[in-house]
C-alpha cells in the first residue's frame, strides 16, 4: 500500500521491518476515511477490524485501499484487538500499530510510537494521554480519574510502571506479537494485555502522545460500566496469573480480623458471661471468607 505514498512523503524504513496498521472500528463512517488517510504514509498495510457496524465503516474502509475483516456482530474491543492481531501475526506483519477509528489519536505520531521497537529498545510501546503539559485539560474529568484509578489498580498487580494503561494507541513488535493473546471480548482486554506482557517479560516504553475529544470520540458506554468491566476483567486475568496476591493477601486479612473479633468476643464472655453476637459474627463470617479465598 505505501510503497509510492512513502518515497513522496520521505518515510524511510531502514530496518526493513513490515509495519500494520490496525484500527477497531464500530460505527465510524465520520472519521475513519480521516484515519486511514493520515496512517497510510507510515505503514505498509492498514487493517479495518469492522466490529459489527450498521452504517458505511465498512464500505468507506475498502474503497480506501484497506484490509478489512468484519464480525458480523458487535463483539467488543477485546475481539476486535484479537483479531487485528491475528490478521496481522498470520500476515507477516514485525509491528502492529493499533489506533482508534474515532479520531482521537492522531497517525502522524506513529513513528514516534514505533521508534523504540525499530530501536530495539522496546517489545510494546504505549501512547501515553497523561505525559503531556496540561494533559488533563484535554480529557474529560470522568474518563481522567477512571484512567488513573485503573492504571493504579494494573500498576499494582503487573509491577509494570505504566502512566495509561487504558491507551488504544500501542505499537506491537514481532515479540509481543507472538506472544499475546487476549481473552477478553470487552475494554478489559486493554489491562489483560499488560499483564500477559508482564508474564511474557516483555518490555514497555511509553511514549507521549496527544489526544483530541469530540462528539465522534465520546464513549457510547456508561463510565461507570466501562469502569466496572475494565477493573472486573483485570482482577480476573490478575487471579488466574498470581492468586495468591489477589487471593491469598485478602484472605489473611479475613483471617486475621476474624482471630481479632474471636479474642475480643471471648475476652467479653470470659469476664461477663455473655456472648456479643456481632463480634461473634464478624468472627466467623471473617473465618469462613478468609478460609475460602486461601
Amino acid at each position: 500500500m505505501a510503497s509510492d505514498s512513502r518515497r513522496n512523503t520521505g518515510y524511510t524504513d531502514n530496518s526493513r521491518q513490515v509495519v500494520f496498521v490496525g484500527i477497531p472500528a464500530f460505527n465510524v463512517e465520520r472519521s475513519i476515511a480521516m484515519v486511514v488517510v493520515q496512517a497510510k504514509t507510515h505503514c505498509d498495510q492498514i487493517v479495518v477490524c469492522d466490529d459489527g457496524s450498521t452504517d458505511q465503516t465498512r464500505q468507506i474502509a475498502e474503497s480506501l485501499g484497506c484490509k478489512v475483516v468484519r464480525h458480523e456482530k458487535n463483539q467488543g474491543y477485546g475481539a476486535a484487538i484479537r483479531t487485528l492481531m491475528d490478521t496481522a501475526r498470520g500476515g507477516g506483519a514485525d509491528i502492529l500499530v493499533t489506533v482508534d477509528g474515532d479520531g482521537q489519536h492522531n497517525p502522524k505520531e506513529i513513528e514516534a510510537l514505533i521508534d523504540p521497537i525499530r530501536r530495539g529498545e522496546a517489545d510494546m510501546v504505549i501512547g501515553t494521554r497523561l505525559a503531556l503539559r496540561d494533559a488533563d485539560a484535554n480529557i474529560p474529568r470522568f474518563r481522567s480519574m477512571g484512567i488513573k484509578a485503573i492504571t493504579k489498580i494494573v500498576a499494582g498487580l503487573s509491577q509494570q510502571k505504566v502512566t495509561d494503561a487504558q491507551s488504544g494507541f500501542r505499537a506491537y513488535g514481532r515479540r509481543a506479537l507472538d506472544s499475546i493473546h487476549p481473552g477478553e471480548r470487552g475494554m478489559g482486554a486493554s489491562t489483560e494485555i499488560l499483564l500477559e506482557a508482564k508474564a511474557n517479560n516483555l518490555r514497555i516504553v511509553e511514549v507521549p502522545s496527544e489526544i483530541k475529544y469530540s462528539k465522534e470520540t465520546r464513549s457510547t458506554l456508561n463510565p461507570a460500566y466501562h469502569f466496572t468491566d475494565v477493573v472486573g476483567s483485570t482482577i480476573k486475568v490478575a487471579s488466574l496469573r498470581h492468586p495468591l496476591l489477589v487471593f491469598g493477601l485478602p484472605g489473611a486479612i479475613f483471617l486475621i480480623t476474624s482471630l481479632v473479633f474471636g479474642i475480643w468476643a471471648l475476652d467479653i464472655f470470659a469476664k461477663e458471661g455473655r456472648l456479643v453476637t456481632n463480634l461473634t459474627l464478624i468472627s466467623v463470617g471473617g473465618a469462613i471468607i478468609g478460609t475460602i479465598l486461601v
